[in-house]
């Protein structure tokens, strides 16, 4: 007899409201398999695995676990079964070094030679470098997602849910990790969730794939029996027209970027703030597109801290049409016309725990106020407008920020750095965790940023999303730029030798 699936779940159903995020969802997990699971933001893919985690309860449904039906209650329940999740949005305590993440939660007494041994082997094993002793506040989001991971493999679970873990690494990361994560998954027979939006992710790490569409399973098939077009059809529902975007159709087929204007809108001199940037020196025209393309961790969260107005820089300045602009004041950049996108939506972007119509209009309360107070009646006309015209989805614009989808909150600080009319946008991995039909949005609203005269600056790690939206990419390593090109003569061969500091 064939040997029970490590996890089966029959028929998912959970209600909020009158929101169905789930409706009868049946899924399966085979031991030894990486299993694809891909849906728009807000499908009900999240929703499924928190179910799976205990951290929610269906409304109706069953759960087995190796062909026993049980019941999870929490998340200790979860683990007690071997069920374990690397989640997208970090759960790190900053002040803590990397071996103390890791050990934050294990019973029993914590020795540290032998917790930072126990770190640096995992490390070592799944081809994920990082210092044990290196405080979690001073990572790089890529870095600090090596540390989420170490932290779910240290536990050796049976059933492993990965949602987005590539997300903030490089590709030659990334494909070092699916070698690993293959040959782990093989030899120690363990089922993995694959949850990601980059379509050839999915296509070349996954053995079985399911697609989820307003929280209904709407394809499950063998990876190797469909494609990286069909699988973005069923998840949005219509043909996807991406360009780069995620691994669809080759980038030659984007439209092109519209020309810059010889009008200089943004020029960043001689910025440096330790650690991360060491003399950066730039200059974005109204109208263009540039790309700041590198590695993870030479400088693109430093940069993007500085132009969030998060960090005073140790020398340098910055510069807005023509202005110098002065960085010790808050809000002096967005009061000079510079709206940011910033890299980490949650820590930089948005208050979670504020309404929509809140964060929507956060960054301008004098168009909503009165002589006093704000007036709640302008506030809401203003929210809905901007709701309207951005697709932004919620149940209702007094819900917290919390409840929507990925997508929604990124088009929520979209709207809000837009409305304020900037004469530059700096948007720093601007389409990380989003699904297709929200990267098709985010790229066509570039553009038209573009189109209208608005300097952006793309800080990105995606070589895809960069020559798909950019006319010019400039290269980062540690801290400063080596080298400048236009993208249409961009190749592998000179970016790699670019981002590696070979000027």
């Amino acid at each position: 007899m064939a040997p029970e699936p490590a996890v089966r779940l029959r028929g998912i159903t959970k209600r909020y409201g009158a929101v169905v995020a789930c409706d009868g969802v049946d899924l399966t997990l085979e031991r030894g398999e990486i299993h694809g699971l891909l849906g728009e933001n807000g499908a009900g893919k999240s929703t499924l695995m928190r179910i799976l985690l205990g951290l929610e309860t269906q409304d109706s449904g069953a759960i087995d676990r190796d062909g026993r039906a049980v019941t999870i209650a929490g998340p200790r329940e979860a683990a007690a079964l071997g069920i374990s999740m690397v989640h997208q949005h970090f759960s790190l305590v900053d002040p803590l070094t990397v071996w103390e993440n890791v050990a934050l939660g294990r019973s029993g007494p914590v020795r540290r030679a032998a917790e930072r041994a126990g770190v640096r082997a995992a490390a070592q094993r799944y081809g994920l470098a990082i210092d044990p002793d290196a405080r979690v506040g001073t990572l790089s989001a890529g870095e600090r997602q090596r540390v989420e991971l170490l932290k779910c493999l240290r536990r050796d679970p049976t059933v492993l849910i990965m949602d987005e873990p590539t997300s903030v690494l490089t590709r030659s990361e990334s494909a070092e990790l699916f070698t690993v994560l293959r040959r782990v998954v093989a030899a120690e027979h363990r089922a993995v969730v694959l949850i990601s939006h980059k379509l050839a992710e999915i296509t070349t790490a996954t053995d079985r794939v399911t697609v989820m569409r307003a929280g209904r399973v709407v394809l499950r098939r063998a990876t190797t029996a469909t494609t990286e077009a069909e699988l973005a059809r069923e998840m949005v529902g219509r043909e996807v027209t991406l360009g780069a975007a995620v691994g669809v159709l080759p980038h030659a087929t984007a439209p092109a970027s519209p020309a810059a204007s010889a009008q200089t809108a943004l020029r960043l001199r001689g910025l440096t703030a330790r650690p991360g940037l060491d003399d950066l020196c730039l200059t974005v025209h109204a109208g263009e597109i540039v790309g700041l393309y590198g590695a993870e961790g030479n400088g693109q969260k430093s940069l993007g801290d500085v132009l969030s107005g998060l960090t005073v820089p140790d020398a340098g300045t910055v510069e807005v049409a023509g202005a110098s602009v002065d960085l010790r004041r808050p809000g002096a950049l967005s009061a000079a016309g510079l709206g940011i996108v910033p890299e980490d939506r949650h820590h930089a972007g948005v208050v979670l725990d504020l309404s929509v119509a809140e964060n929507l209009v956060m960054t301008r309360l004098g168009d909503v106020s009165g002589r006093v107070f704000i007036d709640r009646r302008r506030l809401r006309r203003r929210a809905r407008a901007l709701a309207d015209e951005y697709g932004i989805t919620a149940a209702s614009l007094d819900s917290p920020l919390r409840d929507l989808s990925g997508g929604n909150q990124q088009r929520v600080v979209l709207a809000r750095e837009l409305s304020g009319r900037p004469r530059v946008l700096v948007a720093a991995q601007p389409s990380r965790g989003l699904d297709v039909g929200a990267v098709e949005d985010l790229y066509a609203r570039l553009r038209r940023c573009a189109s209208d005269g608005i300097a952006v600056l793309l800080i990105s790690t995606e070589l895809e999303e960069i020559l798909a939206l950019t006319t010019r990419i400039a290269t980062i390593f540690r801290g400063r730029i080596v080298g400048e090109l236009p993208t249409a003569q961009a190749d592998g061969e000179r970016l790699a030798l670019l981002t590696g500091g070979v000027a």
